[in-house]
């Protein structure tokens, strides 16, 4: 496939539209905007006019030579079975973006002609923001051709692509998972310890960005072991103890505490580590 190839985007969801954005940032043809869903539709309507494309109810109506599937994971591979029905797909590139599944989700597609890839941003997407995808990691894996074609797409958006098994898709996304669903968990747990402390959670958000700001700066210049302070690592037990007795107060928020406390122990310097882990374990239960 020489030059850079239309695209059309099936399922204008936050990921959707943030890649649509980004492709045509990079000088890409989006060619269709895709969906099923009449909620979707309108949202797709409103995108024509950004991009001067089209949006369409079927796939096989897309001239594009590359389709990408943006739909929920558990729709990728009804999709694909309904796309395969209908039109051209011998030479087409089908690629999809769930970070769980694999390319062999668009297995429909493969008779059909098609060569398909499972292109993921570890990136969080979410309504109203379109974050810039220069620097982030794509993990691809699929059909060489689908993989080649991928690779370039995202060095045009300024990603960084890198290979990934198959059998490694799970872990992978249950990393991302950490690394921003779940973190998000954390920081709402943070805010229900405020209010422990007569904050409310609207302050608790505001007051405590310039420490999580640091906190992300020191373990982004310095590493985990070199950012980490607190007292943990200071082995200061009666502190601890003071903490899990307030935090009784909350349990959800205290069995919070005590599992990061017990991962700190086992991934993180620490003093007083033996009194620490029978700290936490008597308040167990």
């Amino acid at each position: 496939m020489r030059g850079k190839p239309r695209i059309a985007i099936v399922g204008p969801g936050n990921l959707g539209t943030a890649l649509a954005d980004s492709l045509h940032g990079a000088g890409y043809e989006i060619d269709a905007i895709v969906t099923h869903s009449p909620s979707s539709l309108r949202r797709a309507r409103k995108l024509v006019g950004q991009f001067d494309c089209r949006a369409l109810g079927y796939v096989f109506e897309a001239r594009a030579d590359l389709v990408w599937f943006c739909v929920p994971d558990s729709a990728i591979d009804g999709a694909a079975r309904v796309a395969a029905r209908e039109g051209r797909w011998q030479g087409r590139i089908a690629l999809h973006s769930s970070g769980a599944l694999t390319s062999d989700e668009l297995d429909a597609l493969r008779p059909r002609g098609a060569y398909v890839a499972s292109v993921h941003p570890l990136m969080t997407f979410v309504r109203g923001s379109s974050p810039s995808l220069r620097g982030v990691p794509f993990a691809i894996e699929g059909d060489a051709v689908a993989v080649r074609v991928a690779r370039k797409i995202v060095r045009d958006l300024g990603g960084r692509a890198f290979d990934i098994r198959k059998s490694d898709k799970t872990a992978y996304h249950a990393w991302g998972t950490f690394a921003s669903p779940l973190l998000t968990a954390l920081l709402a747990t943070t805010e229900r310890v405020a209010e422990v402390a007569g904050v409310s959670r609207r302050d608790a958000a505001r007051r405590m960005m310039p420490i999580l700001r640091q906190t992300l700066a020191n373990y982004e210049n310095f590493g985990p072991a070199a950012g980490f302070s607190g007292p943990i690592i200071r082995g200061d037990a009666q502190t601890v103890r003071k903490h899990l007795g307030v935090l009784r107060k909350n349990p959800r928020a205290e069995k919070v505490y005590r599992a990061l406390a017990e991962a700190a122990l086992e991934y993180l310097p620490a003093k007083n580590k033996k009194v620490l882990k029978q700290l936490l374990n008597s308040f167990r239960g």
